[in-house]
């Protein structure tokens, strides 16, 4: 039997504004807040726990400073979900690895620089890793901006060819959201929000 896995991101305080559609399985890829605000948070975690999916899964995203600067406290806001950070879950037999770094981007939450710095929590994921969540986007896949720049993250890339999960969801990059298949991998940019902040994309949907 088919589990059907629900993929938003990037909902910038706006998730109840999202049409999210029923399934087994909910990943949100992170950006859940504007700035960090616990408040938001809360009322999130009460979201996720209205919605009647199995299991929810979530990371957090450069916009949540407060998963990186209060990190024991927030994580335990999130009582309606399983939260990842640099960790792994198993769901009905699919192996599940969430990390919510991105390569150093202005002086936003969990940057970290290109090369070495940003390789050791690429290495980090496991080598049966089922289904990849990470806030940004590997280079050259979905990570395009307005101004033309494919700014993803070339040792995610590289990691990715060494695991090759069947899914990896990301966001972070709103304009890049999308869908693409190379053979191995199924990629989706889910940013519910688009480039002006309008949670305007619809949720994914696929069935492993």
């Amino acid at each position: 039997m088919a589990l059907r896995v629900v993929a938003i991101s990037d909902t910038h305080t706006q998730h109840r504004s999202i049409d999210v559609p029923n399934g087994d399985v909910l990943i949100h890829a992170g950006d859940i807040t504007g700035r960090g605000d616990p408040k938001v948070v809360r009322d999130f975690n009460a979201f996720l726990g209205e919605l009647p999916h199995r299991h929810k899964i979530v990371i957090a995203g450069n916009h949540d400073f407060c998963f990186e600067r209060d990190p024991e406290p927030t994580e335990k806001l999130l009582t309606s979900c399983t939260y990842l950070r640099d960790s792994a879950v198993t769901v009905e037999g699919l192996k599940v690895y969430g990390s919510p770094w991105q390569p150093w981007f202005f002086d936003w939450a969990f940057n970290l620089q290109r090369g070495e710095e940003i390789r050791a929590k690429w290495d980090l994921i496991p080598d049966d890793t089922d289904i990849l969540v990470t806030h940004g986007p590997p280079h050259g896949i979905l990570d395009r901006t307005m101004r033309g720049k494919d700014v993803g993250c070339r040792d995610l890339r590289e990691a990715i060819e060494r695991v090759r999960p069947r899914v990896h969801v990301f966001g972070h990059i709103h304009e890049g959201y999308g869908r693409y298949d190379d053979g191995q991998t199924l990629f989706m940019n889910a940013s519910s929000c688009d480039f002006s902040y309008r949670p305007v994309n619809p949720a994914f949907i696929i069935d492993l």
